[in-house]
């Protein structure tokens, strides 16, 4: 499966094209921004393409020609105003969804943030954040892709262990990132997730398993 990663530079993107090289399911290509991010990629064994989110749809559609699916993992980053949160997470999200449409492909994957979907769960000192995750979300479930949702809790860098807990709502709580990146990949190879939008934190079901009960 050839897949398209846009935030690939980020901590979540990085660990999805990093498992996607290590698995014979997925040949990744790694969407980044700057030209001195392009060699970490090389040195893991993944394909590059460089793209600016705040650039042109027909660019980034350019980049997702001949993917089979594409993953959405950017984000603008928690030290960044609400004008790139909306520019990069939201619009940049629906850029992206745009340009899938444009280059043929059905299947998408984005990185939510847990308990957005409901406008009272909205993170109160920062609910441009959660607007913007929202709609991004709401953009793609109305798109006609086959999408996934994954909207994890608070992410931290602890080391994964593969057990998860998932529902379209579960009480506020954390998650590795690298079992973020697992669940992407597993996400992608499970046609049973198409259409589903979840909120996910650290449990005690395996991943696979978790998104089969979904």
């Amino acid at each position: 499966m050839k897949v398209l990663i846009v935030g690939a530079n980020g901590q979540i993107g990085k660990q999805t094209v990093e498992k996607m090289v290590n698995d014979d399911v997925f040949t990744p290509t790694a969407m980044v921004r700057k030209e001195e991010q392009v060699k970490a990629f090389q040195d893991m064994g993944a394909e590059t393409v460089l793209q600016d989110l705040e650039g042109q749809v027909e660019d980034i559609a350019a980049a997702a020609k001949g993917k089979d699916a594409v993953v959405f993992a950017a984000g603008s980053g928690g030290h960044t105003g609400a004008d790139k949160t909306m520019m990069i997470d939201m619009d940049g999200a629906i850029k992206s969804m745009e340009a899938a449409e444009r280059a043929g492909v059905k299947r998408f994957v984005i990185v939510s943030a847990i308990g957005v979907y409901d406008r009272n769960k909205w993170m109160s000192k920062a609910p441009y954040y959660s607007a913007a995750k929202h709609y991004a979300d709401e953009w793609l479930m109305r798109s006609g892709l086959d999408y996934t949702v994954i909207r994890p809790g608070g992410l931290k860098n602890d080391r994964g262990n593969g057990q998860i807990k998932v529902a379209k709502e579960v009480e506020r709580g954390e998650i590795p990132r690298e079992d973020v990146a697992e669940t992407i990949l597993a996400s992608l190879k499970d046609e049973g997730t198409i259409g589903k939008d979840f909120d996910m934190i650290s449990g005690t079901d395996d991943i696979a398993d978790a998104l089969k009960r979904l």
